[in-house]
């Protein structure tokens, strides 16, 4: 999904704005009410640019967003961008209509974000191209902890004894990791072997020998 080089209106940005349920900070609440009827069209010209999309479903109501981060330069806590969760409903039309969540993040009036999320399945933009295999989240965290350590790769295939292709393969994302790979990694980290079956998204622990 491409939203590269989008400007939002600023009835669009007063509607993502626009949270009468929380108590902003140098904000008037309750805020003046806003028209929020801006957001469907917004929403379905989204998603009409997946290929795929089926342009008989529209985004049909919307409520008022909460926000997950607010841009501020406040000291100590800067964020360059804003982030809203927005619900509603999405659906053919008529009585049929599924619960639909959208994600939006935007600095000034530039879309950086958008994540939709139709009844229990989430659209977003992928890291991958087109026809590739999404890489395993583990890969940039992995890669993170492994370059703030200074551990390069031939280190790391050292220490667990795996071979370099392995490590460069979870690296990438291209390797899924297993509790036993989440034993290893940990050792070399220096980190507990729960916070990184945690941080890989593994459950239980390596076989052991009997």
């Amino acid at each position: 999904m491409e939203i590269a080089d989008r400007t939002l209106s600023s009835d669009v940005i007063a509607a993502l704005t626009y949270w009468p349920g929380v108590i902003w900070g140098g904000q008037k609440y309750p805020p003046d009410p806003v028209d929020l009827t801006v957001l469907p069209p917004f929403f379905n010209a989204l998603l009409a640019d997946l290929p795929w999309w089926n342009g008989d479903w529209k985004v049909s109501h919307v409520e008022p967003g909460r926000p997950l981060e607010i841009a501020s330069d406040h000291h100590g806590h800067p964020s360059r961008f804003t982030e809203v969760s927005v619900p509603g409903l999405v659906g053919p039309g008529g009585d049929q209509s599924l619960p639909f969540v959208a994600k939006i993040g935007f600095a000034g009036d530039q879309l950086i974000r958008f994540q939709a999320k139709i009844d229990d399945v989430v659209l977003g933009p992928a890291v991958a191209p087109a026809g590739r295999l999404e890489p395993h989240p583990f890969a940039r965290i992995l890669t993170g902890l492994m370059d703030l350590r200074g551990i390069p790769v031939p280190r790391m295939a050292r220490e667990t004894a795996r071979s370099r292709s392995t490590i460069l393969m979870l690296r990438s994302g291209h390797h899924n990791p297993d509790p036993l790979m989440a034993q290893e990694i940990a050792r070399a980290l220096g980190l507990s072997e729960a916070d990184v079956r945690v941080i890989a998204g593994v459950d239980g622990h390596p076989p052991t020998a009997v």
